[in-house]
């Protein structure tokens, strides 16, 4: 793999999401008895590698919306996959109790991510239409907003004679 795909390896974040999965394997593989437990296994090594898979995609895409659209779905995936652990934890279907591990490798992730999240360009975005990001009260807003694709805009110069091309038929018959 190139050097330049495989930077976000290097990343404290992404290396502190590598500490993760490594004890969600350890706990899934305890929880492989069963098929209620398969299912918990299964939650919780999905949630650990969404974790890397949207570090990685995070860091593939430049746009800052994009960025913090994944970086809200790491903190999903993290949130779901120690729900899931502290769920075993409680019902007590793990042979030992991973919960507090879990807790602190989750926030020693958080810690790396939020400085990783901080060090986004957030100059380097678009409006998403989605208003989640941009305040559009905003004179800022207002100027993006200007930019966007406007469908009305874009077809308001277009009828029905001009796509059939009939525009010149019409002036002839004046």
């Amino acid at each position: 793999m190139s050097k330049r795909l495989d930077k976000y390896r290097k990343l404290p974040v992404f290396q502190k999401s590598e500490e993760i999965l490594e004890l969600a394997n350890i706990i899934a593989e305890t929880l492989k008895e069963d098929e209620k437990r398969e299912h918990l296994a299964a939650e919780i090594l999905t949630n650990a590698m969404l974790i890397q898979v949207k570090i990685a995609g995070a860091e593939g895409g430049g746009l800052y919306s994009l960025k913090m659209q994944n970086a809200v779905l790491i903190k999903l995936a993290a949130h779901d996959m120690l729900n899931a652990v502290i769920f075993a934890a409680m019902v007590e279907i793990n042979e030992e109790d991973y919960a507090e591990l879990m807790r602190e490798k989750v926030e020693e992730f958080r810690l790396a991510f939020i400085d990783w999240i901080r060090g986004f360009d957030k100059s380097y975005d678009i409006p998403d239409n989605w208003a989640i990001r941009f305040d559009s009260s905003t004179p800022e807003q207002e100027k993006l907003e200007d930019l966007m694709f406007d469908q009305d805009k874009f077809f308001h110069d277009f009828d029905d004679d001009e796509l059939d091309g009939n525009e010149d038929d019409e002036d002839a018959d004046s």
